[in-house]
């Protein structure tokens, strides 16, 4: 900070140009008067190397006021390509501080050019798309600039992490593809801008972004070989489970056994005899468990004397009707009548 008691006020001093990428900015020391408390304001003005004159740093001409500042910076990046200085010009700023009726003398700045003098920062919005055996880089300049005046080439340095040799891939495109790498491996890699003047053989080199890493997808022969592991994996798996559970089984068979049988039930006789002890037992026992009677077929066996049956075998059937030539025996058979025939035919 420069200071004087004296009613004199001195000029602002150790200027500083501050271009980084599309900023523009011009920074100063502060001036104060010990005799005089009241706050100093401070004045920019600019002009090209083709003009002898100077302009106010205005909004009419720059889109930014830095007439009469009380802070010691002069902000005037531009928001768009068509605001702020020309780039591709040379320009020289100048600032003087002014305290009521005191005025300093100007401080001039160096002569810059900002695509000659600005500092080019890293890409931006940096994504990585890991393929088979390959990674594919894509990215954003620091800023933007007019295809006609300049362009961007960007370079990418990589290296496989496990490894010490680093390889380089260029293009003047929004992407890169790092070809040619081992699938399943670590891959890390850093980025930079380079900035190219379109008509002018002038470059400026850009820093370099922070180290990423990424791993590299599996190609077919690497896939094929996960599924076939998967596979293998899965099926020992359910192999051990399943011949542990046969092997449990088959070894405690008499404690597993029962959990598979029904609990016995109690007949219902038992049941009802447990409900009313006083019913005999036997009683309880036959109720409801009586045989049904059975179905009967009745059969009717007719025979007759030999001397009838050789004689006239036909009559004797029709007048079989008469009282003379009853039935001489009748037996019912229980469900054979085969059996009951053959009993008789004994029986005569």
């Amino acid at each position: 900070m420069y200071r004087n008691s004296l009613a004199q006020l001195p000029a602002p001093g150790n200027l500083k140009v501050h271009l980084y990428n599309a900023q523009q900015a011009l920074s100063w020391e502060p001036v104060s008067l010990d005799s005089d408390p009241r706050p100093v304001v401070y004045q920019v003005q600019y002009k090209y190397s083709t003009s002898s004159n100077w302009y106010d740093v205005n909004k009419e001409d720059s889109k930014v006021d830095c007439t009469n500042l009380t802070r010691t910076e002069c902000d005037f990046t531009a928001n768009s390509l068509s605001e702020g200085f020309p780039r591709r010009f040379n320009i020289s700023l100048r600032v003087r501080a002014k305290l009521g009726g005191l005025v300093s003398a100007w401080a001039t700045a160096p002569w810059f050019e900002h695509y000659r003098n600005a500092t080019i920062g890293p890409p931006e919005n940096i994504r990585v798309t890991p393929e088979e055996g390959s990674l594919i880089i894509r990215l954003s300049a620091p800023f933007d600039v007019p295809a006609t005046e300049a362009y961007f080439v960007y370079c990418v340095y990589y290296w496989e992490k496990a490894g010490a040799k680093q390889a380089r891939a260029c293009s003047s495109f929004n992407f890169i593809t790092l070809n040619d790498l081992k699938p399943l491996r670590v891959y890390c890699f850093q980025v930079k801008a380079e900035l190219f003047l379109t008509k002018e053989n002038i470059s400026r080199p850009g820093h370099l972004s922070n180290i990423s890493c990424c791993e590299t997808a599996a190609d077919a022969s690497v896939k094929l070989q996960q599924d076939f592991l998967a596979a293998g994996t899965t099926f020992l798996v359910l192999s051990v489970v399943v011949g542990s559970c046969l092997f449990l089984v088959l070894r405690y068979r008499g404690l597993v056994k029962p959990w598979f049988h029904s609990p016995p039930r109690v007949p219902p006789q038992i049941e009802e005899y447990l409900k009313d002890p006083a019913q005999p037992i036997l009683d309880a026992l036959d109720k409801d468990s009586s045989p049904k009677d059975d179905t009967w077929d009745s059969v009717s066996v007719v025979t007759f004397p030999e001397n009838e049956q050789e004689g006239s075998p036909q009559s004797t059937l029709n007048q079989s009707a008469g009282p003379s030539h009853q039935p001489t025996e009748g037996v019912l058979c229980a469900k054979e009548a085969a059996t009951c025939l053959s009993g008789l035919d004994g029986a005569t």
